[in-house]
């Protein structure tokens, strides 16, 4: 464990507490709630004795058959006897599930950079060697890259689309490139799609799992934390091929024994819902995304904007030699903003930021991107 980077939303939040009315440009979570009409099905859980028992590892029926729906009309993913869903506690549990299901110590896992810390410090946990390849200069994915990063240990290509940190959608000819490889290869393709929703400019999210062929070698996460506003609840799922079942109920049955019962009810409800409730959410969001777009252009010459067409980030590159922990520090301390640090997403080298804007409404982070510009301008003047 003293191997595995220490996660640094917490540090960042305890520079927050010490420095009263910072606004946090850090966290990437959505300011809207659950569904009311999801809340509402809180009685109907309490009104059975029997749901305050264990209920299946896998997940409850009505759940497991309303997510099979979704993945059908919204990700053109067939469910057969080559594939099944598991409910888990949000989308960072399934991947530690698929990581410990198909590795031994040892193992290497190729990621992204910039990577999102949580994968790059659960490969660590299991023991097993992330092998990182970089993206382009959009931050978009190259294949060959990854195709020459692949030895005789290699275990899985992550994919991230929309990706957190930089906001980026890959295209549908690159998931299909890293698909096809990881085929050949006869290794996973891990897709996080915790953003698959989150999308602008006319742009589509594409899931690998769709792809022909794909069923025996793609493992698909799913969260319900940004879509539905459901972080706290801990409700998200994977398809995996059915290979795998028998090893992910292990795991899952140790660590968790089975999703909370009380999250599995609500989710059912919001997903019922479908995106009736949560695409108007996401068109503010699209409008902040502007707003926030428009002020960075007052850094230009100080800070390359990386293409964004996802998510809810934008990250930046910044023309310094100062170390980005200390420009985040600073930003805390003088300016009252906070944002986080590229190096905990694994840039070591130069000064990167990622801007979270999902979490605020228009007016507050009208205010802290600012105070971040004003901020920059005086730092790097």
């Amino acid at each position: 464990m003293e191997a595995v980077q220490s996660p640094v939303i917490p540090i960042v939040g305890e520079l927050i507490r010490r420095h009263p009315g910072t606004i946090s440009l850090g966290q990437g979570v959505v300011y809207y709630p659950p569904p009311p009409e999801a809340i509402a099905r809180l009685p109907e859980f309490l009104a059975d004795p029997d749901n305050h028992k264990y209920k299946a590892v896998q997940g409850i029926a009505p759940l497991l058959s309303t997510i099979a729906a979704k993945l059908h009309t919204d990700n053109r993913i067939t469910l057969n006897q080559h594939n099944c869903i598991v409910v888990t506690a949000g989308a960072n549990m399934a991947f530690m599930n698929a990581i410990l299901a198909i590795t031994s110590p040892g193992d290497e896992i190729i990621i992204q950079t910039p990577y999102y810390f949580n994968h790059e410090m659960a490969i660590t946990m299991a023991s097993c060697h992330p092998v990182l390849v970089a993206t382009d200069q959009n931050y978009q994915l190259r294949p060959q890259a990854i195709a020459n990063a692949i030895t005789e240990k290699t275990k899985a290509v992550v994919t991230i689309s929309p990706n957190n940190p930089t906001g980026a959608v890959y295209s549908k000819a690159a998931l299909q490139a890293v698909n096809e490889l990881c085929r050949e290869r006869g290794i996973y393709h891990i897709s996080d799609e915790a953003y698959e929703y989150f999308t602008y400019n006319g742009v589509k999210h594409v899931s690998p799992a769709a792809f022909p062929q794909s069923h025996s070698h793609t493992i698909s996460l799913y969260s319900l934390s940004k879509t539905y506003g459901f972080a706290s609840w801990r409700i998200g799922y994977m398809v995996i091929p059915q290979h795998l079942l028998a090893a992910v109920k292990k795991i899952q049955d140790t660590i968790l024994i089975c999703p909370p019962v009380v999250s599995q009810y609500v989710a059912l409800a919001a997903l019922q819902m479908g995106m009736s409730y949560t695409q108007p959410h996401i068109q503010a969001i699209a409008t902040v995304r502007q707003l926030i777009l428009e002020a960075l252009q007052r850094l230009d010459g100080l800070c390359a904007i990386a293409p964004a067409d996802g998510a809810f980030y934008f990250w930046l590159k910044v023309n310094t030699s100062v170390n980005p922990v200390e420009l985040v520090e600073r930003l805390i301390r003088d300016h009252r903003v906070a944002v986080l640090p590229g190096t905990t997403f694994g840039m070591e080298e130069g000064c990167y930021l990622r801007i979270a804007y999902g979490a605020l409404q228009k007016e507050t982070v009208a205010e802290g991107i600012e105070r971040l510009v004003q901020g920059l301008q005086t730092i790097l003047s």
